[in-house]
């Protein structure tokens, strides 16, 4: 490591501490030739396999590109960051998994696809319409036709119904100023 001073390249380590995300650590280094003190920061690399688009293209892995997309189909839902951030890191950790110097960017759209699916449906909904290019109303049916099994029963702790419930039929209620209105029962 050369100083950023004096150009030297003979120094020494005074403090190494933890990151503040614990990724990376962090050392004061004293230069031995000038005697100034600088910062250095070591972090892992991660090496992600490169994304192959289907026009042939090949493009890094970009976790913030991930982020914005699926930020966009959960645009007003009721889906905190923390729950994509957690979705992201995944997604990410199944990329480096696969040990391939190349992954099909629609292994990963269905990898997100399946798990944007346990969180909200309809975020799901919105990502499977631009992922798979939806020309029609036929094309959400089938969707949620297909995504019905993977809807998790909310007496276990998910939103949703359970794979095998039937629709709850509306009920006609009356509020007290007399107006009509159709819900589900409670």
């Amino acid at each position: 490591m050369r100083c950023p001073y004096c150009g030297d390249d003979a120094n020494r380590v005074v403090d190494s501490r933890l990151g503040r995300d614990e990724a990376e650590i962090r050392r004061r280094r004293e230069c031995l030739e000038c005697g100034r003190r600088f910062t250095t920061r070591e972090r892992v690399e991660d090496v992600l396999p490169k994304l192959v688009k289907r026009d042939e293209r090949r493009e890094d892995f970009d976790r913030r590109k991930l982020l914005a997309s699926i930020e966009r189909a959960c645009a007003k839902r009721p889906v905190s960051i923390d729950a994509l951030e957690r979705l992201a890191d995944r997604i990410e950790k199944r990329l480096q998994e696969t040990g391939q110097t190349e992954v099909a960017s629609e292994q990963m759209g269905e990898w997100v696809l399946e798990d944007l699916t346990s969180v909200d449906l309809l975020s799901a909904a919105r990502f499977a319409s631009v992922f798979r290019s939806f020309e029609s109303a036929e094309d959400y049916v089938a969707f949620f036709a297909s995504a019905r099994p993977h809807r998790y029963d909310a007496e276990a702790g998910f939103e949703g119904f359970a794979a095998d419930a039937s629709p709850t039929p509306l009920v006609t209620v009356q509020d007290g100023s007399g107006s009509e209105a159709r819900r589900r029962p409670s």
